[in-house]
């Protein structure tokens, strides 16, 4: 039997909502994250940056930008242990400048992807997976990366079902 493992960066507090900002007290990519674990009896570990971002939306954009435009990798508080155990590791996170936060490629290039199977979610308000999918699989060399999953990030509470479906196909 397979083993899976979910990891996700997920934005609590001010975020991009239709009709404006919103506080939320948990971020949508988190929710997306433990449906999936649900689903398909997955480990789950979430990724958080040692310098934490702007709790404004907007200095979070730009904070978001300038690290794009570096290909920064902010250094995050801990990894899993070891990926040699997990067949398929899904990957969750919102779309920031068209592709995975920097946050999220400093944990990817922490490990060996030989022979995994990578499947990406993303959560967005309109811009889909953009290239994050072409960027992971630059970022995971071996692995064979999955097509991903792009979910609107107002409607990730009301998508358990598409989510835990997909997520079952997938492994």
């Amino acid at each position: 039997m397979a083993k899976n493992l979910v990891v996700y960066y997920s934005r609590k507090g001010e975020n991009h909502m239709p009709g404006g900002i919103q506080v939320l007290e948990k971020g949508h990519t988190a929710y997306a994250a433990e449906f999936i674990a649900r689903a398909v009896g997955a480990d789950i570990f979430e990724i958080d940056t040692v310098k934490p971002y702007a709790a404004n939306y907007r200095e979070c954009c730009m904070e978001a930008v300038q690290e794009a435009k570096a290909k920064a990798r902010p250094e995050i508080k801990g990894y899993v242990d070891s990926i040699a155990g997990y067949d398929n590791i899904f990957v969750c996170f919102p779309c920031w400048c068209g592709t995975a936060p920097m946050c999220v490629f400093t944990f990817l290039e922490h490990y060996d992807w030989a022979d995994k199977k990578v499947i990406p979610l993303c959560t967005n308000e309109g811009s889909g997976l953009a290239n994050a999918p072409r960027d992971i699989a630059a970022a995971c060399p071996g692995a064979v990366v999955a097509e991903g999953l792009s979910v609107r990030g107002h409607q990730v509470k009301d998508s358990e079902e598409i989510i835990a479906s997909w997520a079952k196909e997938n492994v």
